[in-house]
């Protein structure tokens, strides 16, 4: 069977990926711009064989750059010298009224882009193209233009996805569409494969990932998302520099797994036959760069954790660590939050803005309250009056997160061997999601915080804060600790915490899923001697902090899911 619709190509190109078509057909046939006043041209309609698949597209197409070859064009460029783009013409000619058109020297203009529409009448075509910053139409008249150009567009040679250059002058057509008004028009790349429907477009979210390019030119606002990514970035960086701190590049081939609460990626260097880590954070080797004189340092890197995917994680993601000699955490509060307004006002042009229909207001300065009184607040049980006893506050707890419908089983939880470690698990079940404006959550227990420094003033709790936006963690940050005695004893006491959680939950473990994700959660961590070294020969008092990139552009660009703001993200194999 075969259908009728309007179409420029082929008969097989449109039948496995009909083309975009720019714009819905006017009255009379006119398409985006319209034929010239007075005239109706008739549009082309060809029958379609909707048998054709996407390897009779290709077989086609690359006939068709055999014929372009034949005729003396080279189909694929090597340069072309633009102009101007799009969005500079659109702005330079706003006020140039329909129907009349700017034809002066100071008017020759050369733009190149890629055709995203396309439709011929007679002896004109139109074509949408469009290059990084937007789109503007070609007005192709075929007595304008050299008769080989026009040819390819009345011969189907030219397709919707090939990349054109053209030059000319500008008009505004009488419906209002600035134009290019060709004067020449080259083939500067063919595209051998259609691009999707416009109306159905990329629905299969996967492919959209796998195959980024295809993403990006079927959906321009994917562009917009990663131009705001480095523009976070860009931001960033500058506001460190111009504060005197120093972008250092640390190893991401590491020796030793450099924390026990994230598990590592391991691979194997063959020429010293030793085994090798991917790094999970910067700390420690930019700690070092503080011992040894440089008093301010940051780096903005790819960290790895060989953890869970979801719409907030992905096993490979952006960090930016910064390390200040002679500051506290407090310098750290202030330093994030003058760092992500000013992102905010890059990306957004304003501190108030929505996430996902969430009013979010980064207006300084933000909430500061303590891990205990939040969740003294959100349960009603007072952590600091069970005096040690770990049974009684573990009940307390289970209580309270079953109550608030949080997952009482967890194993986590049922498996702590501290006040501090459940006072964190509620938190993490009952309080995190409740904190929608920026917070930063303070003093955290000891045991979970093994690099922090003890409170000044608090015994059992850090100089530690996390900062939580829309229910999501987005920054961790402390007063650093530096007394090399009590850091390797924190290290240990983790290292043994690790050891003993995994095995009791190996030993809880009865279900086949249950005892694979033990198992996944038994890897080995090793103590970083050489930095337990370093810290001996002397730290000065110093605070840093960890922010990820990824969720902040999350949110600064109104993202769902973190695989949204990373252009390649990690996917399992086909």
């Amino acid at each position: 069977m075969s259908n009728q619709v309007r179409c420029n190509a082929t008969e097989a190109e449109q039948v496995a990926a009909p083309q975009v078509t720019g714009q819905k057909k006017k009255k009379g046939g006119q398409g985006g711009a319209g034929a010239p006043p007075g005239k109706k041209k008739k549009e082309v309609v060809e029958q379609l064989d909707t048998t054709s698949s996407l390897e009779d597209i290709r077989t086609l197409r690359v006939a068709k750059v055999e014929e372009l070859r034949a005729g003396g064009h080279n189909p694929f460029a090597y340069t072309w010298q633009r102009s101007h783009s799009c969005a500079e013409l659109q702005q330079l000619y706003k006020e140039l009224p329909a129907g009349e058109l700017a034809e002066g020297e100071e008017d020759q203009v050369a733009v190149a882009g890629r055709i995203m529409a396309k439709r011929t009448f007679g002896k004109l075509a139109f074509l949408t193209m469009r290059d990084s910053t937007g789109e503007i139409q070609l007005y192709v008249e075929k007595a304008r233009v050299d008769e080989t150009a026009f040819g390819w567009l009345k011969g189907g040679l030219l397709d919707v996805g090939d990349i054109v250059g053209a030059k000319g002058t500008l008009k505004r057509t009488d419906k209002g569409e600035l134009s290019v008004h060709a004067t020449s028009l080259a083939v500067l790349t063919k595209s051998l494969l259609p691009l999707p429907d416009k109306f159905h477009g990329l629905t299969d979210v996967e492919k959209r990932y796998r195959q980024r390019y295809l993403d990006m030119i079927v959906n321009p606002e994917v562009g917009d998302v990663f131009r705001s990514r480095a523009k976070v970035l860009s931001t960033i960086r500058r506001y460190l520099e111009d504060r005197g701190f120093l972008d250092i590049e640390t190893p991401v081939l590491q020796t030793a797994a450099g924390g026990a609460e994230a598990r590592p990626f391991i691979t194997f260097h063959n020429a010293l036959g030793q085994r090798m880590f991917l790094r999970i954070a910067t700390e420690l080797h930019l700690k070092r760069m503080v011992v040894g004189g440089l008093d301010r340092v940051f780096e903005i890197g790819r960290i790895f954790r060989n953890e869970g995917v979801s719409t907030r994680h992905n096993p490979e993601f952006t960090s930016v660590e910064v390390y200040q000699a002679y500051a506290d955490y407090f310098d750290m509060m202030d330093l994030i939050e003058e760092m992500v307004t000013a992102c905010a006002l890059a990306v957004r042009h304003t501190l108030t803005f929505d996430y996902q229909g969430t009013p979010l207001d980064f207006t300084r300065p933000w909430r500061r309250a303590t891990m205990h009184d939040l969740v003294k607040e959100a349960t009603g049980v007072d952590f600091d009056s069970f005096a040690g006893d770990v049974e009684a506050a573990r009940a307390a707890a289970l209580d309270a997160v079953a109550a608030a419908g949080g997952n009482a089983r967890s194993p986590a939880l049922r498996n702590a061997t501290s006040i501090g470690f459940i006072l964190n698990e509620v938190f993490e079940e009952v309080v995190e999601k409740t904190l929608v404006q920026p917070t930063y959550v303070t003093e955290h227990p000891v045991e979970i915080s093994p690099l922090a420094k003890p409170h000044r003033s608090k015994p059992g709790v850090t100089e530690r804060f996390e900062l939580f936006i829309y229910g999501r963690e987005l920054a961790n940050a402390f007063s650093e600790l530096t007394d090399p005695v009590d850091q390797r004893a924190r290290l240990e006491a983790q290292v043994a915490a690790h050891t003993n959680r995994t095995e009791a939950e190996l030993a809880a473990a009865t279900s086949e899923e249950a005892i694979r994700a033990a198992q996944e959660d038994a890897y080995d961590v090793a103590l970083d001697e050489d930095f337990l070294t370093a810290l001996e020969y002397g730290m000065p008092p110093t605070a840093g902090m960890g922010l990820g990139i990824d969720r902040l552009v999350m949110l600064l660009t109104d993202s769902a899911s973190i695989r949204d703001v990373i252009a390649f993200p990690v996917l399992k194999n086909h």
